[in-house]
């Protein structure tokens, strides 16, 4: 009997999978930190025979290379990909066994990249799951353009006959089961559910339902922003990443935590955006711990820059380490747990803004306020509030100059972006109120909303 269990990302959007038998099993595109794929495998009681990436990841740094010296393991890397350390080449066609009456064949899938390559696991000879990475996912496919721009257009057809020949060769109840869909920006939108088989992309995926012209159109119609830390995430695969260090920061006390502040350096607050926006340390920026963590701080900060990480506990510290480390962020310059309290210097007051509903907004004389909208053009196109000023939150940073004068009520779709803005623009001097609403609600309080 085999299994496969998956192993969530959760802030990154992804899954990892570890797939087997009896007595051994295959790793499909493991995260960084692989002491919680090595935890999974202690509890199954299986040897790792075999790591496998489905393609050279954009998204975050894998831990392939590393849980294969661990191991022991066999590290099969597409053939196709370029990279700088030893490795066992995997093309179309070529076959491993797994286990007893287990095998596992690569099958060549360009499209999210032009070495992507799924495996397919099989039982006695019969397929039971698709390990597709970032070729078809739930509902939809890896998005093409992450490689080379001019390669864009080709990529997307190539998605769409991947996708086919999948579909083509696999029994109709053969688990599908990608790396990517899950609120990785590697995806070009998001699952549409939890889990999916071949017979049921058959029925709803458009690139199994629509011509490849349309398929494509309408595909690269709908791609948006890649986030900036990406540019990094290649490179960084291709050399082979180094072990992580997830051993607690340095202790930065107030004066330290004040020096970096004054020396330019990034000061993320970790807590969630209600006891932010009740008291914080001036200058410092809300990225909660339990939100998009690594996504949004690794796209927006600037590459290379140090970062201080203030937490209300040891545990929340050394989750954001983790999640950090997925994408590059290796290190803190330094942290301090606990609360302003202990993080400002005697006579130091803290620093805070309001939050408010949209009724609120609509209760608000409209003379010397702005209304900022820091969601995503596509979120946007559906509808926005009208008069007001549009800058995505992963551009803010850069852009802060542009935000007209008055008091800034500053909104999302739900809250969350909107707390990492209103905590940029309260670090950059701005009278800033957070909009801590679902959008839905602008309509509700008898804001006038444009769409179309």
């Amino acid at each position: 009997m085999f299994f496969v269990d998956t192993i969530e990302l959760e802030g990154l959007g992804n899954r990892s999978y570890l797939a087997g038998g009896e007595r051994s099993a295959v790793v499909v595109d493991p995260p960084r930190d692989v002491d919680q794929v090595l935890a999974v495998a202690a509890r199954r009681g299986v040897r790792i025979s075999h790591v496998v990436e489905t393609h050279i990841h954009n998204d975050y740094v894998t831990g392939g290379l590393e849980l294969a010296r661990l191991t022991g393991a066999v590290y099969l890397v597409p053939a196709g990909a370029h990279v700088s350390f030893a490795r066992t080449p995997v093309a179309d066609g070529d076959t491993v066994d797994v286990d007893t009456r287990l095998t596992l064949a690569a099958v060549a899938t360009p499209g999210h990249t032009p070495h992507h390559t799924a495996y397919v696991l099989a039982e006695a000879g019969r397929p039971v799951a698709a390990f597709t990475g970032g070729s078809l996912l739930i509902g939809t496919v890896g998005r093409p353009d992450l490689v080379e721009p001019r390669l864009t257009e080709q990529l997307a057809r190539a998605q769409h006959a991947s996708a086919h020949r999948l579909a083509d060769a696999l029994p109709d109840d053969t688990a599908v089961l990608p790396t990517h869909g899950f609120g990785s920006f590697c995806s070009s939108a998001q699952a549409d559910g939890d889990s999916t088989t071949i017979g049921k992309e058959k029925a709803g995926n458009t690139a199994l339902t629509v011509d490849v012209d349309t398929f494509v159109a309408d595909l690269v119609a709908g791609l948006e922003d890649v986030p900036a830390y990406y540019a990094h995430m290649g490179p960084a695969n291709a050399a082979g990443a180094a072990p992580v260090d997830l051993t607690p920061p340095a202790f930065a006390d107030p004066a330290e935590i004040a020096a970096r502040l004054a020396a330019g350096e990034w000061v993320v607050d970790l807590r969630n955006r209600v006891a932010f926006a009740r008291g914080h340390v001036a200058g410092s920026f809300n990225f909660e711990a339990d939100g998009k963590l690594a996504t949004y701080l690794a796209w927006m900060i600037p590459w290379g820059k140090p970062v201080t990480l203030l937490a209300e506990s040891a545990g929340q510290l050394a989750s954001a380490q983790r999640e950090l480390v997925r994408v590059g962020i290796d290190r803190p310059a330094a942290a301090a747990t606990g609360g302003p309290a202990s993080w400002l210097r005697d006579g130091e007051s803290a620093a805070s803004f309001p939050r408010a509903t949209f009724a609120e907004l609509a209760a608000q004389e409209s003379d010397g306020i702005v209304v900022l909208d820091v969601r995503r053009a596509s979120e946007r196109a559906d509808g926005w509030i009208e008069g007001s000023v549009h800058i995505p939150v992963h551009q803010l940073h850069g852009r802060v100059g542009e935000v007209p004068d008055g008091t800034v009520w500053v909104h999302c779709a739900g809250g969350m972006r909107a707390g990492i803005a209103a905590s940029l623009l309260d670090a950059s001097g701005r009278r800033v109120v957070a909009v801590d609403d679902g959008f839905a609600a602008a309509t509700e309080a008898g804001l006038s909303v444009v769409t179309g």
